[in-house]
């Protein structure tokens, strides 16, 4: 059995990889891509090959970070590497390639390989590809998210579950920070785990990590939700569902998000942590996700027959989404308008939305009739309960309860926008806001973001300021604002949008 010497390569991938000298390949056989077994001592793991003239020489084997962590082989340790015959699961992603429906112990041995690490980036690419083309039935995505459920971890509460998910795309969309401690100051438990954000601004995980820590285990998590009935934080350390992570980190790049592979995506974490009822959140509209209701009521009748396959009651409310839901979008200006509206003095679009999908909840808990659940929410609301509730949980989750609107840490650096004319707010761009406060430094640096004076139909004088820009570094604050005057996120009407010839 060929031995090496193992030379440690100091990145960390999302994949087993190791790194052999061309020559080593050849005398076994081996060529980029192809799978090996790794053996040290008595602990081994299948990796995947790549090859290299110069970074290691014949007799040594490139080992990354987080393989060698898992085998815990340090530097110059002695290790075989041995071929591997190729994995069953890449002919059922060729199946799909052609367009075959997969059957369900089909599905599962993909799923189990994604997990394992024990196909490459450019099989898991492949798979993701031919959903987008080929589609899926809901017969091949019941199963797909009942694969997901089974390799990873679950979490039993033990008592009914609610929980709220938003197809997301809209800038500001800080919904849950007002939803959770509704539901559970009405005595419903809602243990909501939250992504961090991708090509967002803030994702949920990070609007609430600027009030407490986000980042707990399963049994940390149980223990806040039974205490509080409430808890936001990060899902990603759960390890539910952890197929989804590996998919979403091929998709990014890619910029696409198979249906098939989204709905399965929902359902599956929500699965993992015992949901029994769940409301999903459908912003329609210019630049969202979901741009037309035809769209949206499709994508809500798969994923209510879905939720009935799988033994979750789920409600699909479609929302206005032609543009960012309050006035504030990054972590920090987020959580600020958040806890304003917890107060009582957030804006009108935040209140309304997140209201209304706690009302759902509501109703469909049994806690109050059809059409009166929003009512009930706002009650909880209006009353100061939703507000001494979020105090607990910030406390639970080991942040400072007495925290105020006023103490966020917003980026000091800050710019303004002004009106160009006088005239009324047309329209208000998620893409531009969104790429604006990224650029800012969001959600990276969480006190960076936007905030915006008026939305569609405001009436605004010229010189009057229509966006402030923050950030943190002055680097930041300038690219952020230079990226304002070219995409031009808010329009008047009247307004100069565009010169030609441009000299």
């Amino acid at each position: 059995m060929p031995m090496f010497r193992s030379k440690i390569v100091d990145i960390s991938t999302r994949s087993r990889l190791i790194l052999l000298n061309v020559k080593d390949a050849e005398r076994l056989g081996m060529t980029t891509h192809d799978r090996a077994r790794l053996t040290k001592d008595e602990r081994s793991a299948p990796a995947i090959v790549n090859t290299t003239e110069t970074f290691v020489e014949p007799g040594d084997v490139g080992v990354f970070l987080d393989t060698a962590k898992e085998l815990d082989v340090v530097e110059g340790d002695p290790v075989t590497v041995t071929l591997l015959p190729p994995q069953t699961s890449v002919q059922y992603i060729k199946k799909k390639m052609r367009g075959e429906k997969l059957a369900n112990h089909e599905i599962n041995n993909i799923i189990k390989d994604v997990v394992d690490r024990s196909l490459s980036e450019i099989e898991i690419t492949a798979f993701i590809i031919a959903q987008q083309y080929h589609g899926m039935g809901m017969d091949e995505i019941e199963g797909l998210t009942r694969a997901m459920v089974e390799h990873g971890s679950t979490i039993d509460f033990q008592k009914p579950v609610f929980d709220k998910h938003s197809l997301g795309g809209i800038p500001g969309n800080k919904v849950s920070l007002l939803i959770v401690p509704i539901v559970a100051a009405a005595g419903l438990l809602i243990p909501k785990t939250s992504s961090r954000a991708i090509t967002s601004p803030s994702g949920t995980a990070d609007t609430m990590s600027t009030l407490a820590p986000v980042d707990f285990s399963a049994t940390e998590l149980k223990a806040i939700a039974n205490k509080t009935n409430g808890a936001i934080i990060w899902g990603g350390s759960l390890n539910l569902a952890p197929a989804d992570d590996i998919f979403i980190g091929v998709e990014y790049p890619l910029q696409m998000d198979p249906e098939s592979q989204m709905l399965a995506s929902i359902m599956a974490k929500k699965l993992a942590v015992g949901t029994d009822y769940l409301v999903l959140d459908l912003p329609v509209g210019r630049e969202a996700k979901v741009e037309t209701s035809e769209q949206a009521r499709r994508i809500s009748n798969q994923l209510i027959e879905l939720g009935e396959r799988l033994g979750v009651r789920t409600k699909c409310g479609i929302t206005y989404g032609g543009q960012p839901v309050g006035y504030s979008v990054g972590p920090a200006l987020e959580a600020k308008e958040a806890l304003l509206a917890l107060e009582g003095r957030g804006p009108t679009s935040l209140v309304e939305k997140s209201t209304a999908l706690a009302g759902l909840l509501f109703e469909l808990a049994g806690k109050a009739p059809r059409g009166k659940g929003q009512d009930f929410a706002t009650e909880i609301l209006t009353s100061g309960r939703a507000l001494a509730k979020m105090r607990e949980i910030i406390e639970a989750q080991g942040g400072d309860p007495r925290v105020k609107p006023d103490e966020m840490p917003i980026g000091e650096k800050k710019v303004q926008v002004n009106a160009p004319c006088d005239g009324y707010i047309t329209r208000v761009s998620n893409r531009a806001i969104t790429a604006i406060a990224r650029a800012a430094g969001a959600p990276i640096e969480k006190g960076a973001g936007v905030v915006f004076y008026g939305k569609e139909g405001h009436k605004v004088k010229k010189d009057e300021t229509i966006l402030e820009i923050h950030a943190e570094r002055e680097t930041r604050l300038d690219e952020a604002y230079q990226m304002a005057l070219k995409l031009k996120p808010i329009t008047l009407e009247g307004m100069l949008l565009q010169e030609i010839p441009e000299l």
